[in-house]
């Protein structure tokens, strides 16, 4: 088990986006779920609709139909009320994701994004942050690519990359989810999970090849990591 990786260590570097590179405040999450409350008729407390923003529970539609909701209901609805312009101006960048892939792209290691965010949605927030130059591949799920832990939106972010899925070379994909790391580990990737929210609030502890709460961990020069006694790692 590597317990350093550093930037050299592969050959290019997948992300998920929402909770792993950027952020929405929280007035704008809060407002959406008001919104799409009124639509389905149900309030939503705020851990609900943290749980359900940030995936903390894992997959969202066993989670929706725990809570009595019909996805198909609730996710029509929910793309409804989402203003594009609106969520790109509440998003922010996480520093610690903006050193890592700034330090990728300068030593043109390729860098790619795997998201279950909507292209409406992203494309906006991409530009607003001036950061589409940092991408070589971006990739925003659907029915028809799939869903993490799916590998095929992987995939196909990898033949993005100009790379052959099925010998891919050494790669990584670092998310907030455990769908994430699934998704890696399904596709034949190392799974970074950064854990922006701590498991005591989760709710559970997110198994990874490296675990760490940021990504200055994983910067060259800088702190190593020690093995965790799931086999993953931690600070």
């Amino acid at each position: 088990m590597n317990t350093d990786p550093g930037h050299t260590t592969y050959d290019f570097w997948l992300f998920d986006l929402d909770g792993t590179l950027v952020d929405a405040e929280w007035s704008y999450t809060r407002e959406v779920f008001d919104r799409v409350g009124d639509r389905v008729d149900r309030e939503f407390t705020d851990r609900e609709a943290e749980v359900l923003w940030h995936g903390l529970g894992g997959a969202r539609d066993p989670q929706l139909r725990e809570w009595g909701i019909d996805p198909e209901t609730f996710w029509p609805a929910f793309h409804a009320v989402e203003d594009p312009q609106a969520r790109a101006e509440a998003t922010y960048l996480h520093d610690d994701a903006a050193d890592l892939v700034s330090e990728l792209v300068a030593a043109d290691v390729p860098v790619g994004v795997v998201t279950h965010c909507q292209e409406f949605l992203a494309e906006p927030v991409v530009e607003h942050l001036d950061v589409g130059d940092w991408f070589d591949a971006f990739v925003s799920c659907t029915a028809e690519t799939g869903w993490k832990p799916d590998p095929s939106p992987v995939h196909q972010a990898i033949e993005r990359l100009g790379r052959n899925p099925d010998r891919p070379g050494r790669g990584v994909l670092a998310g907030d989810g455990a769908s994430d790391v699934g998704a890696a580990w399904n596709a034949g990737l190392d799974g970074i999970h950064v854990e922006r929210h701590s498991p005591e609030h989760r709710g559970r502890c997110v198994l990874a090849d490296h675990r760490v709460s940021s990504f200055d961990e994983l910067s060259p020069g800088g702190r190593g990591l020690d093995v965790a006694a799931d086999g993953g790692t931690v600070e």
